[in-house]
């Protein structure tokens, strides 16, 4: 039986809240390029059904849905760490300082956030961290999205300035073919010289 992906929702209405955002992130695991944070508001009204964890939709219907959620959102905001600042302050760390800059971006201000994963945010707010979240609330789905289209534009436009890599295929994520690039032209500016995969390479 599919999960209701409002309960989450639903339960912080009753509870007195009126503005409940969904946050998460991408782009924990490559070894280049920024790691992306959303937060989105969405209307209780919202009709979108197939609303979904982003790493299960095809690049097509992640799009579409990006651009249904942007249409339909109360707010959305996004929160974006670069490579050099999470090689100083560690991927988690970074992650999730990226997850409380989207939640001040948002205007109107969330009473109320649900995040994807086990940890608590930087943030004053009331939160409920939620493992699998993308998977169990349509807010934390949809800011799944958000992130997650949002990176993959960053590294598309990143492959114009370092063809060598073929960010546009892989995103900056661990593949084979990202490897032997890096054993064969060393590392660029975007590259997270901190993680295993890089670093060796100095």
């Amino acid at each position: 039986m599919k999960p209701d992906l409002w309960s989450f929702e639903k339960k912080a209405i009753k509870n007195g809240f009126s503005r409940i955002a969904g946050i998460d992130e991408a782009g924990r695991g490559p070894l280049a390029g920024p790691v992306v944070a959303a937060a989105v508001i969405l209307p209780l009204s919202l009709q979108v059904s197939d609303i979904g964890d982003s790493k299960k939709l095809s690049t097509k219907k992640r799009i579409d849905l990006y651009e249904r959620i942007y249409e339909h959102a109360v707010a959305i905001g996004v929160g974006i760490i670069d490579a050099i600042e999470i090689d100083r302050i560690n991927i988690l760390k970074a992650s999730l300082l990226a997850m409380a800059i989207s939640v001040e971006n948002l205007a109107p201000q969330p009473d109320c956030l649900l995040v994807d994963g086990k940890f608590h945010i930087p943030s004053n707010l009331p939160q409920k961290p939620i493992v699998k979240g993308d998977n169990l609330s349509i807010s934390i789905a949809a800011a799944s999205i958000v992130a997650k289209v949002t990176r993959d534009r960053f590294m598309e436009r990143y492959h114009l300035d370092y063809p060598q890599f073929e960010f546009y295929k892989h995103k900056g994520y661990p593949t084979k073919a990202h490897k032997e690039a890096i054993r064969e032209f060393g590392c660029c500016p975007i590259h997270r010289r901190s993680f295993k995969g890089v670093k060796e390479y100095l």
